[in-house]
């Protein structure tokens, strides 16, 4: 059995103070993909970045204290890849895969489009760009689980006030229509809703008022399978238990060891 668990930590260094690498212990799951983690590798010295039993790998921004990915992974890649060949996928740090025997598991931070009509067509450009990797990954051999913070929700019941949300980046038609594309056309899978169809399983809340207290949250993480994965998918949870971010770890479970 495979435990695979995503999340945005809105700073690593933030997210270690508040006991994340301590649950992940805890947990023990056999790959951790991180986004925005906002730290330089050379800052994350201390032994806690580099939890004991993981292969530890990260692929930074440029701009210090911004965006950033990472991975762990009890089993050895084959290949780790961080780079894409283009901006700002690479200069940001937005994306980095482990290849496993024909299995390969990604970090993705989707850049947000909610500060201003600029960032949003920033986002527009990199949906696009990034779809054509997607589909070209889908004519390889091999499957994949694609961890990321989307900054997307697909649907209404992934988001609380979603009448209100329309005109708003994160809920738009065309981002929406996206994910239909990734879905429907591409033949990628949300993995999540595999098994749980239930309303209100949020992984994002405002750090305004009370939304996390009243749960008024998106889903915007997302573990993104092959159609292969479908049926090996054994599990799917939010874990709210503690607070290391203003995004909750997404988990999963499949029923395959992840090959070495």
């Amino acid at each position: 059995m495979a435990k695979i668990i995503t999340c945005n930590t809105n700073g690593i260094r933030s997210a270690a103070a508040k006991g994340f690498f301590d649950w992940l212990q805890t947990e023990q799951p056999d790959v951790v993909c991180i986004q925005e983690t906002k730290a330089q590798v050379h800052q994350l010295s201390d032994p806690v970045f580099s939890p004991a039993g993981y292969y530890c790998f990260y692929n930074d921004a440029i701009k210090k204290g911004y965006s950033g990915t990472a991975l762990y992974c009890k089993v050895k890649p084959r290949k780790v890849i961080t780079r894409l060949g283009w901006d700002p996928a690479d200069s940001e740090g937005r994306y980095i895969q482990a290849d496993f025997k024909g299995l390969s598991v990604i970090s993705l931070y989707m850049p947000s489009g909610s500060s201003s009509d600029e960032v949003l067509q920033k986002k527009l450009r990199f949906m696009d760009i990034f779809m054509e990797h997607l589909k070209a990954l889908r004519r390889k051999r091999r499957e994949l689980i694609i961890c990321a913070d989307w900054n997307i929700c697909h649907q209404a019941i992934d988001i609380k006030n979603w009448r209100g949300n329309r005109k708003n980046s994160g809920f738009l038609p065309e981002e929406r229509a996206w994910l239909d594309v990734l879905y429907d056309e591409v033949g990628y899978v949300d993995s999540f809703r595999v098994i749980n169809t239930e309303p209100e399983q949020y992984t994002w809340w405002s750090n305004r008022g009370q939304a996390r207290a009243n749960n008024v949250g998106w889903r915007l993480d997302y573990q993104v399978i092959t159609p292969k994965l479908v049926d090996k998918v054994r599990a799917a949870s939010v874990y709210r238990d503690q607070r290391f971010s203003d995004h909750a770890p997404q988990i999963m479970e499949y029923d395959f060891d992840i090959p070495a």
